[in-house]
């Protein structure tokens, strides 16, 4: 099958989206596809092949909203190569920019369009809004969402319960939507893939002791994510605990407004971390915590656990797919029973290891290969529907 994939976010940007893309265009190479993208040139104005040009990066124009670029150019040089691909299908990962592209693409050369619903728009309209005309704002979201990912696509997936029920229960959508939780590469984190001389060294460099308890944060830095709420919660237990750590690994708008609130040497800022890099530092990690409420799924969690980092979060749909109280983490619902659990653990080193193995064994079914082949499987199906100008072309040659 050849493959075009649709993005506005691909490495080397780092975040979870870019992070499951690269993920399943692997995967899909293993399993025997051809696979191609289209996405944004995250350097400057111009256009960029690669890869024998089976990667075409367009120019982007940066938004504001962290390092992210929106792309609006679509030439006819470009139409022309993605042409020469012989696409199968098309599987857009993006509403607009290079979403808008693989909705002209699919229509201009009538190939199936697949799309993934990543992001819950909802919780970030006040990045462009700053806070005024939030229901409207909402409410031109909810319209877009629905034009593009109801009425131009062939198949709609989506990585959790909580984002099918956005469609089906409040968007009421009548079309197939198809539950997919993202696999990620979970080999990537498996404590033997890394040797105690690296551990050691990257922990020494972070002034992290081998008897200290690591808390651990990994992602973007943003009002959504929360991040002062794990602040708050060490800044409550260090002084009962001196050998408490909080290690807070990502970047994003938030960063110094953080830092400021965080004035305590046990409280490490690691700042941006190469892609390749981030499984070294769950290596540190005691527990991995996250008090976000706006995932659609949360691929650090499953990150973690891979690891076999036990998991505590808060008591939000995204997590409670792979989140089972007491077997590989703990579900929390409020500050006070988030500090609770912690503090349990910290004086259960033993709780702690039975945790971590039972972590490790709940992401299997997480694995890339397993979550290519379900996407596969849409493909398939995108592909053997007949689609609108098939059934005229049919009609036409029947009369």
């Amino acid at each position: 099958m050849r493959i075009g994939i649709f993005t506005d976010s691909y490495p080397p940007y780092i975040n979870g989206v870019s992070t499951s893309i690269k993920m399943l265009e692997n995967a899909l190479i293993k399993l025997g596809h051809q696979v191609f993208i289209v996405t944004v040139n995250p350097d400057n104005m111009t256009y960029k092949y690669e890869n024998n040009n089976r990667v075409i990066r367009l120019p982007g124009i940066p938004i504001g909203i962290y390092d992210y670029r929106l792309t609006g150019i679509y030439p006819v040089r470009v139409l022309k190569q993605i042409r020469k691909w012989k696409l199968d299908v098309i599987h857009s990962h993006t509403e607009f920019g290079v979403g808008t592209f693989a909705r002209i693409v699919a229509k201009q050369y009538n190939i199936p369009l697949v799309h993934t619903y990543h992001t819950m728009y909802e919780d970030y309209t006040h990045y462009v809004t700053k806070g005024h005309f939030d229901k409207t704002s909402k409410k031109v979201v909810e319209y877009f969402t629905k034009f593009y990912c109801d009425k131009t696509t062939t198949e709609l997936i989506v990585p959790t319960k909580k984002a099918y029920d956005l469609f089906k229960k409040k968007y009421h959508v009548e079309r197939d939507v198809h539950v997919i939780p993202t696999g990620i590469e979970i080999e990537r984190f498996y404590k033997e893939k890394y040797s105690i001389t690296d551990i050691d060294k990257l922990r020494d460099s972070l002034n992290i002791k081998k008897d200290d308890f690591v808390m651990m944060f990994v992602g973007r830095l943003a009002k959504e994510k929360s991040v002062n709420v794990l602040i708050d919660l060490h800044l409550s237990l260090v002084k009962k605990y001196p050998n408490l750590k909080l290690l807070i690994v990502g970047d994003g708008p938030d960063k110094d407004i953080l830092q400021n609130s965080a004035k305590n040497k046990n409280i490490i800022f690691t700042g941006k971390v190469a892609w390749e890099d981030v499984p070294k530092y769950y290596q540190l990690a005691s527990i991995f915590l996250t008090a976000s409420k706006t995932e659609t799924q949360g691929l650090t969690v499953i990150e973690a656990m891979a690891a076999s980092v036990p998991v505590i979060c808060a008591n939000d749909e995204a997590f409670r797919i792979v989140v089972v109280d007491d077997f590989n983490g703990y579900l929390f619902d409020d500050k006070r029973k988030l500090k609770k659990i912690v503090e349990d653990l910290i004086n259960n080193p033993d709780k702690v290891k039975k945790l971590s193995k039972q972590a490790r064994n709940s992401t299997e079914p997480h694995s890339s290969k397993y979550f290519a082949e379900r996407v596969v499987d849409v493909y398939r199906k995108a592909i053997n529907k007949p689609s609108r100008v098939g059934i005229i072309k049919r009609i036409i040659k029947r009369g």
